[in-house]
């Protein structure tokens, strides 16, 4: 892959040149789709990260191309209180995948190991037994056939606070930053105190934790979309030859003409 070169030394992807990657990674995307149905594979794909460390863009780049009927996005709001009375895997199992599904957490059940740890939303024990616990339910899930995949992506310091500052400057960016994420730029060190013990005791054999440098969001994009290919064999699914059909004229009648009068809306551009 081609790099450009920026005034400070650092390898930038070009514009097009990121479109053009993107673009056959997502049509990798669709064979891997046709692949998973055609299987009735289970997959599920955990990601997880900093604020601001671009998990959302990653996300959109992976399934604006793909039918939402086999990635399935999941992100789930902050519990109700029968949520909370719950088990606490409870709320996520309901949205495992089923055959020919591919789910995405956007956050999953590791917000226990990070945001309710640092912000005291559990207490320590809880937060000891999910870490004891962690490991043996994905076995569970893994044993049952469904392939999991954990990411993790990684942004510093600096470029964490000048996405945050851009935030607050982009009146169309503003609803991403929340008090939470102004907490999370303040306890930094609690975070990543609260990372390293999630990744010491859940990165296991059966469900590793793979992270991705996302302080250049282009290349975190393209080699997450990449890497998850690997991680999946898939093949061409073989697909019957669609053609149009004959439009039939049985019943026909002047469509424009029903449309007449009717409210459309005023076209600007």
């Amino acid at each position: 892959m081609a790099k450009n070169d920026n005034e400070n030394g650092s390898d930038k992807l070009k514009r097009k040149e990121y479109e053009k990657e993107l673009k056959k990674l997502q049509a990798e995307l669709c064979k891997l789709q046709d692949w998973v149905k055609y299987k009735g594979l289970r997959v599920m794909v955990v990601f997880e990260g900093r604020d601001a460390a671009g998990k959302g863009g990653t996300i959109r780049a992976i399934t604006e191309r793909v039918s939402p009927r086999v990635f399935r996005l999941v992100a789930l709001p902050a519990p109700s209180d029968r949520e909370k009375s719950q088990m606490y895997m409870q709320r996520y199992i309901q949205h495992f995948p089923a055959a020919g599904e591919i789910v995405i957490f956007d956050r999953s059940w590791y917000n226990r190991a990070g945001v309710e740890c640092v912000m005291g939303f559990c207490n320590k024990e809880q937060h000891a037994r999910f870490l004891e616990l962690c490991p043996a339910v994905e076995k569970y899930i893994v044993d049952a056939g469904i392939i999991l995949i954990k990411y993790w992506l990684e942004v510093g310091q600096a470029e964490q606070q000048r996405r945050f500052e851009a935030r607050i400057q982009d009146q169309v960016r503003q609803w991403k930053l929340s008090p939470m994420d102004l907490e999370s730029f303040r306890r930094w060190y609690q975070f990543s105190r609260a990372r390293d013990l999630m990744l010491k005791a859940t990165d296991s054999k059966h469900a590793p934790w793979y992270i991705i440098r996302s302080d250049d969001k282009k290349k975190a994009r393209l080699n997450c979309i990449s890497h998850l290919l690997s991680l999946i064999p898939y093949k061409k699914a073989p697909r019957p030859k669609v053609e149009l059909p004959p439009r039939s004229d049985k019943g026909s009648y002047d469509d424009h003409a029903t449309l007449k009068g009717k409210h459309f809306i005023p076209e600007k551009y």
